[in-house]
This record gives C-alpha cells, sequence and structure tokens, in this order.
C-alpha cells in the first residue's frame, strides 16, 4: 500500500477515535465530573475517554510514521466532523443543515490542503536540542494562555492544548522514525523525546478536558485550528518539510485553509456543545431528564 494512503486512512480511524472520546469528555465537563483530578480519577467514563484517547494516539503515532506533519495535522480537523454526528446522536437529535454545510466544507478544505501536503514518507526527526528547545517554548506558552482562570477562559485553554498536541505529534514522528533505525534497543535520544510525547499528550488531554466545560464545538475547533499550524511550523522550519506544486501547490493550500476554516466556523455555531442543556431547562415529555449526564 501507498505511504500516503496508509498514512490517511490510519489519521481517519484516529480521528474517529478522537471524536469519541472529546464527546465523551464534554459530557463530564458539561455535568461537573471533571472538577478535579481526584474526580477524573475516580470516574469510569473518564478512564473509557482516556482509552479512547490513547488508541487515537497509537493510531496516530502509525500516521505519522509513514507521512510528513504537513499531511498528517491538517486530517486532525477530521475529529471535528465526525464528533458533530457522534454528539448529535448521543444529544437524541439530528445533525441540521447547517452542520452538514460546515463538514462538507471541512471535509473539501483538507481535500486541498492534502494536495499540496502529500509529500515522501518522512525520513528527518528532531535532535535532542531541538526537541528541547520546541519543548520549553511551547510549555512556556502554555504557561502564558493558562496562567489566568477565569471561568470563561475554554478557547485559551483549547489553544494550549492544539500546542501541546502538536509538539507531541512532532515529537512522537521522531520517536517513530528514529526508533525504527535503532533497532530493538532505542538510544537515550529516543528514550528521552519519548518522554516528552508522554508529558504533551496527557498534557494537550488535561487542557482540552477543561476548555470542554464551556462546551464541544468553539473548543474542538480551536484545537483542530491550532494543532496543524503549529505542527506545520515544526515541520517547515525544523523537519525541512514543504508544500508540493510550488505556485499553484501554494494556492491550493490558502484555498483549501480558507474553505476549512469556513467549515470550522459553521460547526462551532452548531456544534453540539453549543446548545442548550436540556437538564437545564427542565425535563420534556417523552425525553429524559439530565440527558447530559455522563
Amino acid at each position: 500500500m501507498n505511504a500516503t494512503v496508509l498514512a490517511v486512512a490510519l489519521c481517519l480511524a484516529s480521528a474517529a477515535a478522537y471524536a469519541a472520546a472529546a464527546v465523551a469528555q464534554e459530557r463530564l465537563a458539561r455535568a461537573g465530573a471533571a472538577r478535579t483530578a481526584r474526580a477524573l480519577l475516580g470516574n469510569g467514563a473518564w478512564w473509557w475517554s482516556a482509552g479512547l484517547n490513547t488508541a487515537a494516539a497509537l493510531l496516530h503515532a502509525a500516521a505519522l510514521r509513514y507521512g510528513p506533519l504537513t499531511l498528517v495535522q491538517p486530517l486532525g480537523a477530521l475529529t471535528l466532523v465526525a464528533a458533530v454526528p457522534m454528539g448529535a446522536r448521543r444529544a437524541g437529535r439530528r445533525v441540521d443543515a447547517t452542520e452538514w454545510r460546515g463538514t462538507l466544507a471541512t471535509v473539501a478544505g483538507l481535500g486541498l490542503l492534502l494536495l499540496p501536503a502529500s509529500g515522501p514518507t518522512p525520513n528527518d526527526t528532531l535532535t535532542l536540542a531541538e526537541a528541547l528547545a520546541v519543548s520549553g517554548a511551547t510549555a512556556a506558552a502554555i504557561g502564558l494562555l493558562t496562567v489566568r482562570r477565569e471561568v470563561r477562559s475554554g478557547l485559551r485553554h483549547a489553544t494550549a492544548s492544539g500546542l501541546a498536541s502538536a509538539v507531541a505529534s512532532a515529537l512522537t514522528q521522531t520517536v517513530a522514525v528514529a526508533g525504527g533505525r535503532a533497532g530493538p534497543l532505542p538510544g537515550g535520544r529516543v528514550l528521552a523525546v519519548a518522554g516528552l510525547v508522554a508529558v504533551f499528550a496527557v498534557g494537550g488531554m488535561l487542557l482540552s478536558q477543561r476548555a470542554y466545560r464551556g462546551g464541544l464545538g468553539a473548543p474542538l475547533a480551536v484545537v483542530n485550528l491550532a494543532n496543524p499550524l503549529a505542527a506545520a511550523a515544526i515541520g517547515m522550519v525544523l523537519l525541512g518539510e514543504r508544500l508540493q506544486g510550488g505556485t499553484v501547490g501554494l494556492l491550493l493550500a490558502v484555498a483549501g485553509a480558507l474553505a476549512a476554516a469556513r467549515g470550522v466556523l459553521l460547526l462551532t455555531r452548531t456544534a453540539p456543545g453549543q446548545r442548550a442543556d436540556p437538564a437545564r431547562r427542565g425535563p420534556r415529555r417523552g425525553r429524559p431528564c439530565g440527558s447530559m449526564t455522563a
């Protein structure tokens, strides 16, 4: 199988798992079950979402073994596309016309982005110094985004989650590619970078959990925009990745980015997490009260 096709297939499976985890996390957050770390660790539904996130991360790591960051990361926006029907089904409603338009615009935009991004199988990796520098800069940015703790901080935490996930992906690619060369016993650099992957992957999941307290749509959209932008910057600056096709490829990428952004905005306005919680309005006939409780 072509490496690019395999990378895309793995990305699709990863996006579906991430979407299911996001819907579960959002339900927990809105139900007030995620106020403290102790409450999370004692909640079986959270462990289920953590398992989904782990499976998605493993699929994503496999995709990064066969495709460049500039190809793999934009496909992360499909998480939002998958989360919309999943969330609607869990809420007992239908996906409306605006949501379908947003889905189609996002898919079309991603298609345009994939054309110039479809490069060769990744070969370059981050050095230990580069990995530490990127990790330090990202940790500082996350600190600035999350230092203030006012109630309406979901989008800042979502941005921080996107940055953490992007760095985890870049570091994962280094582990996957360099680890494959090292043979059965990975070297010290691979082990050190793998430790950083774990820190940023877990940090990204906890930051997204915090972001979902205000709903699913807007925070998940921000995560899926910040993630590929940050990863593309790392890939182009440090890993020598480039868009294919010259000027035409650049124009396609810009058009795809605009279309995908339009689709994400449409989905943000109508995503399940942005709708009023039925439990807060009181029970309705024929529908159970407290439907958002995990």
